[in-house]
């Protein structure tokens, strides 16, 4: 059995459609239900739902051989695990976000509102930025609006709750998508499926360029 974490929502169904096209189906999965794994003995895999963030979990400790994971979350966790295909899918971008009209004075230490903790030190370290971190769970947007930071940093996809909140983009840290990820062992024992199935998706992205 090929064991495969899939991101929960629509990302997982979009991911899902591509294994299924790639000749990795299991009917059971469409089912209207609560199930959360799904296997298909003939296809020789089985699927399971698991929290977005929680994918690269699953695949590096090994109960997933192989799953779909966001670039941010492999940015941020770094987690030890094989990175085999940008899946074209769940685009957007991380990026830094201010109050319309912010201008940064390099002669002050910048307060960041963000999850990403690690992505955001990386990012100001490498401009040399003194920065003071400030780690948030949740509604972010609302962190300089109180004056509790001066910027954001955070997954920009449309903008529209940037807007909403009288922010906007001032820089872009890296652009973000969905991954197909490998855990190593199983890479190993597993190759010539994992390899099958990365091929028949990398074909397909081609087929849609």
């Amino acid at each position: 059995m090929l064991n495969v974490a899939l991101p929960k929502g629509r990302l997982g169904d979009r991911v899902y459609a591509m294994f299924e096209k790639a000749g990795f189906e299991c009917p059971s999965i469409k089912e209207n239900n609560r199930k959360l794994i799904f296997e298909n003995e003939v296809c020789g895999v089985r699927y399971f739902w698991v929290k977005p963030s929680d994918v690269a979990i699953y695949v590096e400790r090994g109960a997933a051989d192989i799953g779909v994971a966001g670039k941010d979350i492999l940015l941020e966790y770094a987690p030890d695990v094989y990175e085999l295909l940008d899946m074209k899918t769940g685009i957007c971008r991380m990026a830094v976000a201010a109050p319309k009209g912010f201008r940064d004075d390099p002669r002050r230490t910048l307060k960041v509102a963000t999850k990403f903790t690690n992505i955001a030190q990386n990012y100001y370290a490498s401009q040399g930025r003194d920065i003071d971190m400030i780690h948030l769970n949740g509604s972010i947007e609302i962190a300089p609006i109180l004056g509790l930071s001066d910027v954001i940093v955070d997954i920009v996809e449309t903008g529209t709750t940037l807007k909403e909140n009288n922010l906007e983009v001032i820089e872009t840290v890296v652009p973000i998508s969905a991954r197909l990820i490998a855990n190593k062992a199983s890479w190993k024992f597993k190759t010539e499926q994992i390899t099958a199935l990365t091929e028949h998706l990398a074909m397909q992205l081609k087929a849609e360029e």
